[in-house]
């Protein structure tokens, strides 16, 4: 039964917890809300940070001998307390994830009940000794930090069930090939006595095992293992065909099904090693961007907006999105597996937390792979994201001396959250999951005992340093690019209607920071507002900055790939609100300028020259040199590279025939020449033909000045 639809809320006090659980309390002037919703999005609560109480009447039959009744919360922002006709029937903990309580003997007296729930989700106020376990949805640098998530975000359920209830199913698929898919399963089943039961596994509609199992009567964890004959294989979208198998899992209870669990699961092996991942035993270099929440009401946002998000990145050449900072509703998921999108699944936390929040953290982790576990497009966990407890705030960047010996000191200092939390959220995800890497937390430089470092977060050209000093980092540090998570800069979003642009140059600089995101001291070292003389102009220049960076990141790494380069997420994919961001799409999904540098730097195949430099004057020698990166699984042979270098005042053409190594990166010629005497700008075009296989172009720039 579904209880969705209104309830009655109102603000929780120690008078109300004594008096308004109980059936014959009186609401009717209480204000109305929607449930599922988040109740900031309700007029009467917007400025709210709770706690809220709230309270629903409902009808429902009985259950008959043998039949158990439950009430189930499917997600609940973040902490509640549960009452059933004024009984306390439980506090459960944790957004992602569904709450279940036996409610049987209640729902014997009587039809007729009063569901009462206070929901609290605290402010997190502080980059530091946060509580909450909700990542990015609450307190984020990019995204409106007023809100608060609270609220019944999901439906809320009274369901029926025989006397074993499966509370828990964990599907996964630990290695296979063409010829046999080893599954490992894991259920967490509710038995209301001791009794023997048969578990009942299906796949597609096959009946492929029958256990029997002896149950203790409360919580029993069973684990058992099958084997899938001829698997169809699930392969992401470069690879092959999305093929998904349904696996069924029912409870048999002297000849009845009790109860029964489907998931849509995906033949597939993950593996990874120096950062360089690989499907079926197909390595695959990683073109990613990071995904904000589709919304910040992640309640307010229906199936097809997720699905949609999936499909943007797949139409931007991307191969995975990374879920920053969050677990996102089903839907997505669900879209990714159609869609053949690799997932790096974030755990939700971000930044530094307090030290009692490990049990819960260890906890919910587990949760995680119960509730995610199965999806075939998921590729790996991600304990923490950022877990240092030095903050750069938007007036700071990394280039200030003093700024950096903090960081820097930050990184390789030992600490609880990135020494001991971490550790422990590594340990829970990966007794829970053995056949997904799990990484300790992103952005973390090497450090001792772990030399090898993480992932790198490198805000070349925004956060510090210029946007063309990647190239000379990576050759100086080779093991900090091998898998670049975070890079980028802000640019003001096609939709800026909270801008209002008519104050130029005198704009509402404090509101932009504070509720929109705005790094101003960051944009003003790339770009000036004093330099433009509107703010259409200024808003594209900042668009074509981001462009600019995103494409010569990419295309960097994209030269490096494998060696040791493994791949990247750029920041961001989306908006979750109206911002300004290091977004290419924003809240309205209009893309920036730099969505369609992304769509280039992205292709399976491209042609990329050294960079030229900013400046040449005349009589320069430049020796330059063209790569192609092929991401196809064949060769290109006998690909015609032409090269057209123009000025003011003539032009030079080069031709030259190769073969670009399938799946590499392959230097294919050298560009020599002579900067002509002729100031002006200095064009390199790029064209590649590969007949009917492949095509390819690039364009750089520069400008000639007398020496």
């Amino acid at each position: 039964m579904d209880l969705s639809g209104t309830w009655r809320a109102a603000a929780a006090d120690d008078q109300l917890r004594r008096s308004a659980v109980g059936m014959h309390f009186d609401d009717s002037e209480w204000a109305e809300i929607e449930v599922p919703g988040h109740w900031q999005t309700n007029p009467a609560f917007a400025a709210s940070d709770g706690p809220l109480l709230y309270r629903t009447n409902f009808t429902v039959l009985q259950p008959t001998a043998g039949q158990r009744s439950w009430v189930v919360l499917d997600g609940v922002f973040y902490q509640a307390d549960v009452w059933l006709d004024g009984a306390y029937i439980g506090d459960p903990e944790g957004y992602f994830f569904p709450h279940s309580f036996d409610v049987s003997s209640l729902i014997r007296l009587g039809d007729d009940h009063v569901l009462a729930v206070e929901v609290a989700c605290s402010p997190q106020h502080s980059h530091r000794g946060r509580r909450n376990i909700t990542g990015v949805l609450q307190q984020w640098d990019a995204a409106d930090p007023n809100w608060n998530p609270g609220g019944l975000w999901q439906p809320v359920r009274i369901e029926t069930t025989g006397p074993v209830r499966l509370d828990r199913l964990r599907v996964l698929c630990r290695d296979v090939n063409e010829a046999r898919a080893h599954l490992r399963l894991h259920g967490r089943l509710d038995s209301d006595a001791p009794r023997t039961v048969r578990i009942r596994t299906t796949v597609d509609g096959v009946v492929v095992a029958e256990i029997e199992q002896s149950l203790a009567s409360g919580t029993n964890d069973v684990d058992w293992n099958l084997d899938v004959d001829n698997p169809r294989l699930w392969w992401p979208l470069s690879l092959g065909a999305q093929e998904l198998t349904d696996v069924q899992v029912d409870v048999v209870v002297e000849g009845l099904v009790s109860h029964s669990r489907r998931v849509r699961t995906g033949m597939r092996e993950i593996a990874m090693q120096d950062w360089i991942w690989s499907i079926n035993g197909e390595r695959l270099y990683l073109k990613g961007a990071n995904l904000a929440p589709t919304r910040l009401d992640l309640a307010g946002a229906d199936p097809q907006a997720f699905r949609r998000d999936v499909e943007l990145a797949r139409d931007a050449g991307l191969d995975l999105l990374r879920v920053h900072g969050h677990i996102a509703p089903a839907a997505l998921y669900d879209a990714a597996d159609e869609l053949g999108m690799l997932v790096w699944q974030d755990f939700p936390l971000q930044w530094s937390y307090a030290r009692d929040v490990r049990r819960r953290a260890v906890a919910q982790a587990e949760q995680a792979v119960f509730q995610l576990g199965h999806h075939p497009s998921i590729i790996t966990w991600c304990a923490h994201n950022e877990p240092g407890s030095t903050t750069i705030s938007p007036d700071q960047t990394r280039s200030s001396w003093k700024t950096a010996a903090r960081y820097l000191l930050d990184q390789q200092v030992p600490s609880w959250n990135k020494n001991i939390l971490d550790r422990w959220v590594k340990r829970a995800f990966e007794k829970a999951d053995d056949t997904r890497p799990t990484i300790a937390h992103s952005g973390v430089m090497p450090h001792a005992p772990e030399f090898g470092g993480s992932d790198s977060h490198l805000y070349f050209g925004w956060r510090h340093g210029g946007e063309r000093d990647l190239s000379a980092f990576a050759a100086a540090f080779p093991r900090m690019v091998r898998f670049v998570s975070e890079f980028g800069s802000q640019a003001v979003p096609p939709h800026h209607e909270f801008i209002d642009a008519s104050r130029w140059p005198d704009l509402d600089w404090d509101m932009l920071e504070q509720t929109h995101g705005l790094q101003r001291s960051l944009m003003e070292n790339h770009v000036r507002v004093d330099a433009y003389a509107t703010f259409d102009l200024w808003a594209e220049a900042t668009q074509r900055y981001q462009a600019t960076l995103l494409r010569h990141h990419i295309e960097t790494l994209r030269r490096l790939k494998y060696r040791p380069n493994g791949g990247f997420c750029f920041f961001m994919l989306n908006d979750s609100s109206p911002m300004i961001s290091c977004s290419v799409l924003d809240h309205q999904r209009a893309p920036k300028l730099a969505f369609q540098a992304v769509v280039e730097a992205c292709r399976p195949v491209i042609v990329v020259a050294d960079r030229l430099p900013p400046s040449v004057t005349p009589g320069e020698c430049l020796a330059v040199d063209v790569h192609v990166v092929n991401d196809l699984r064949q060769p290109l042979t006998d690909a015609v590279l032409r090269a057209h270098l123009r000025w003011a005042t003539g032009e030079h053409e080069w031709s030259f025939v190769g073969t670009a190594v399938d799946d590499d990166c392959t230097r294919i010629a050298t560009l020599q020449f002579v900067v002509p005497d002729s100031a002006g700008e200095l064009w390199l075009d790029l064209t590649l033909d590969a007949g009917a296989v492949a095509a390819a172009t690039n364009r750089d720039q520069t400008l000639i000045v007398p020496a």
